[in-house]
């Protein structure tokens, strides 16, 4: 006996990629201000309070893009 097995491919149209693309644009939005809010907030801090936490301001960039992009 045979069996036929069929799987059907879901073809997305146009309005899901539109709306894949918007979330998309919104989330990266979204870390792009988690990342500029990250600096602004570690340069406003003096050396001394960047000091007692243990951040050089070198650093600042590299843990912001760390906070809003992931490693």
């Amino acid at each position: 006996m045979a069996y036929v097995n069929t799987t059907r491919v879901a073809r997305r149209g146009l309005m899901d990629r539109l709306v894949a693309l918007k979330d998309s644009m919104a989330a990266a939005i979204n870390s792009r201000q988690v990342y500029l809010r990250t600096v602004a907030e570690l340069n406003a801090l003096t050396d001394r309070e960047l000091a007692d936490l243990g951040i050089a301001r070198i650093s600042i960039p590299e843990i912001a893009r760390e906070a809003a992009y992931g490693k």
